[in-house]
């Protein structure tokens, strides 16, 4: 994603790319990079993140905007209290609750992200017309989704147990892509509930086609265990924790940092990618323009949305 595409500064910019150092996942880093490019944010704005999970989000926009008023919500207490370590000093508020009971005056959100939530949620479309209560009329819905039709490369096992055994595993250290989710999208499902709730679709991306084998083993089933559970080096730590990208420096002598090199050199592939996107008409009505990408697999869907 360009920063042409974005109204985030070109130092702005720079300081998320410097909180991305560390991802190792590079379809989430591709996701933060879209969620931003889409949102248009605006000094003073109030942005509700809807399943805030260990809050990247909300730390960074409280970071590149510290006037905006933002506001996380997770279900889970254990990863909002994760999330609440590095968040201190900083002008976010975590709160647990129900994105389909948002506890929100109508029309007092200006930016509502909903990044890798909506395939969690048993009614997907009721919580969107929740989200859609509490925007302000103009307010945007930055959303992400894992895509139904995911590489093989990126989570090997599932994409086994599918065609294998015709379901994926939900459940245990190799759930994967599809770990504790309801369902995942193709394009037409999701802009149907999303139009449903009331929203008018400016874009939807596919995003993430190419990257490292096993990416979703490699960085959550092993990664993410060994730095929430504080079994890596101080040196190498710095390097994996997707908090302290900033204090990553580099160092050539720390073995993640080749990991990492070769994970976003692959990830270069992914740019430009033609996506499957949505404008809205002059007379108001959103129509689909552009054509879907000739790769057929990819990791997410993103869509920027504004209620109107």
């Amino acid at each position: 994603m360009s920063l042409a595409a974005s109204t985030l500064s070109r130092t702005q910019w720079a300081e998320l790319e410097a909180m991305l150092r560390n991802e190792s996942d590079v379809a989430y880093r591709r996701r933060v990079r879209t969620i931003f490019s889409y949102l248009e944010l605006a000094p003073g704005q109030t942005v509700l993140d809807c399943g805030t999970g260990m809050g990247f989000y909300v730390r960074a926009i409280a970071e590149l905007y510290p006037s905006c008023r933002v506001y996380g919500l997770d279900y889970e207490e254990r990863v909002l209290r994760y999330g609440q370590q590095h968040l201190r000093g900083r002008q976010v508020l975590l709160v647990r609750g129900d994105v389909h009971h948002l506890a929100l005056a109508g029309e007092s959100v200006d930016r509502v992200v909903m990044s890798e939530v909506l395939e969690h949620l048993a009614d997907d479309r009721a919580a969107l017309a929740e989200v859609w209560r509490v925007l302000k009329p103009g307010g945007i819905l930055a959303l992400t989704v894992p895509y139904k039709h995911y590489p093989y490369w990126y989570d090997p096992i599932n994409r086994l147990a599918e065609d294998l055994f015709q379901r994926p595993i939900r459940r245990g250290p190799f759930a994967g892509i599809w770990a504790n989710h309801e369902r995942l999208y193709d394009q037409e499902g999701l802009l149907e509930v999303v139009r449903g709730a009331g929203f008018a679709v400016e874009r939807c991306d596919l995003l993430t086609h190419y990257c490292f084998p096993g990416t979703q083993t490699i960085v959550y089933t092993l990664g993410k265990t060994l730095v929430e559970r504080n079994l890596l080096p101080e040196f190498v730590s710095r390097s994996a924790d997707r908090f302290r990208g900033r204090e990553n420096r580099g160092s050539r002598l720390n073995p993640v940092n080749w990991m990492l090199a070769l994970f976003h050199w692959i990830d270069r592939f992914n740019e430009d990618p033609k996506p499957f996107a949505d404008n809205v008409g002059q007379d108001g009505r959103d129509e689909a323009v552009g054509k879907p990408s000739t790769k057929r697999t990819f990791v997410n869907l993103a869509v920027k949305a504004r209620k109107v």
